[in-house]
């Protein structure tokens, strides 16, 4: 894919996405809700549709050609993946329905045979709930202690806090890498050096990294690091952990099933090798190659290039957002050319639900979040019920962003009115 001068990266990339060209109550769809779930481009879609449409059989099973062509696009997009992010080896990609499943996994399998009463997990307070419950249900059967770290006046992961929090009874770290409210990009490499000299594992949740920067988990020098494909232009229903290679070893099964096994007895059974061992039954086949076509197409465009272009929207779309007086945005602000956050802005108005604002600009054709995003805990440490939140993408325009900025700002007109 190459590009030319006189177009930005969302004019040339635009085509490739149905849905953004489709409207909403009559007026053209603004899809600002990324951070939720990416849209797809016709690429994934068409690879997607290809496989049941040309190769549909299940995978490792089967000695016919159908079986052996599913298994090496299946088997081909977990190299993708591991390329993507700079795996040290195939075997450190597990396919997972998401991240979720992926950090259940570690919970279970790592976290109930390695926890003692006492033994200490460090998470913060702006996590998602997905890096917080499965770890407060493991820290209730083992007696495990949970720790957060809180916010810097500026919004941001508390290194220093962190610092005096952690203790030679942390035994693991688990910390998103970019806050899907916050919108803050947190010292994982930092994090993971400080974690593994007091002999902690780090966990890395991805999910909001992943789709709008490079990472390398080998720099970040992470134990593990999981991540949705749906966030990042694959369909729902697949995702990956990554797992440094011994440590991955060293887990047992988390699912038993098909698939995982070498073989079964009627009074045992011995398990395959990684990555196989933690993927039992019938995998999401057609979701998984999507995933790999999905890691083509974002690799294809180049992430660099991707993460430039959404920062130069952060830098417009905070420049619009300061011109609105009675607005908030949580966490840390952008530098001038729009670095130093992620593209989202998750805020709120004096006297004006978020739920109203949603609801309202909906009807414009503006698609935004409103509600906690999955982080109760945060907002309640915020001392707020709810925010409303702009996430961007690589395929928004600044056009959008201007969109967005003059019905939300009809919104509060009409709410002002309203309240007189």
């Amino acid at each position: 894919m190459t590009f030319t001068p006189t177009k930005t990266l969302a004019d040339k990339v635009r085509p490739d996405f149905p849905l953004l060209h489709q409207e909403v109550n009559g007026k053209p769809l603004v899809y600002l809700d990324n951070a939720a779930t990416s849209q797809k481009p016709v690429f994934v879609l068409n690879i997607l549709r290809d496989y049941y449409e040309q190769y549909n059989a299940n995978v490792h099973r089967g000695a016919h050609t159908l079986s052996a062509k599913a298994t090496d696009a299946y088997e081909g997009a977990r190299d993708k993946v591991a390329k993507f992010i700079n795996a040290g080896s195939r075997q450190e990609i597990i396919y997972t329905r998401n991240a979720s499943e992926a950090i259940n996994l570690v919970a279970y399998s790592w976290g109930m045979n390695n926890l003692q009463p006492g033994d200490e997990i460090i998470l913060s307070v702006m996590e998602h709930h997905s890096n917080i419950v499965p770890w407060q249900l493991v820290a209730q059967k083992t007696g495990a202690v949970l720790k957060f770290v809180e916010l810097t006046p500026a919004g941001s992961f508390d290194l220093e806090q962190f610092k005096q929090l952690i203790s030679q009874k942390t035994k693991l770290v688990a910390v998103s890498h970019v806050s899907n409210t916050l919108g803050c990009i947190n010292p994982v490499a930092e994090i993971a050096t400080i974690a593994h000299r007091y002999g902690a594992k780090f966990l890395v949740d991805a999910c909001q990294s992943l789709p709008h920067m490079p990472v390398d988990v080998q720099a970040i020098n992470c134990d593990w690091l999981v991540a949705s494909g749906h966030k990042m232009c694959a369909p729902t229903g697949i995702g990956f952990l990554y797992g440094k290679l011994a440590v991955l070893e060293s887990m047992p099964p988390f699912f038993g099933g098909g698939e995982m096994i070498a073989d079964v007895y009627l009074d045992h059974s011995t398990y395959a090798e990684l990555p196989h061992k933690f993927e039992a039954g019938t995998p999401a086949i057609a979701e998984a190659i999507a995933l790999g076509a999905a890691v083509d197409y974002l690799s294809n465009i180049g992430m660099d290039r991707i993460h430039a272009y959404e920062a130069e929207l952060t830098a417009y779309l905070f420049q619009k957002l300061a011109q609105i007086p009675q607005i908030q945005v949580y966490g840390p602000k952008p530098n001038a050319q729009g670095e130093g956050r992620a593209a989202l802005a998750a805020f709120t108005v004096a006297d004006v639900h978020p739920n109203d604002l949603s609801t309202l600009l909906d009807q414009e054709g503006v698609a935004i979040r409103s509600g906690h995003h999955c982080t109760q805990p945060l907002h309640r440490y915020l001392g707020l019920p709810g925010t409303a939140r702009v996430s961007l993408s690589f395929y928004n325009t600044r056009e959008e962003i201007d969109i967005f900025i003059k019905a939300l700002q009809e919104t509060l007109d009409f709410f002002a009115g309203f309240q007189a």
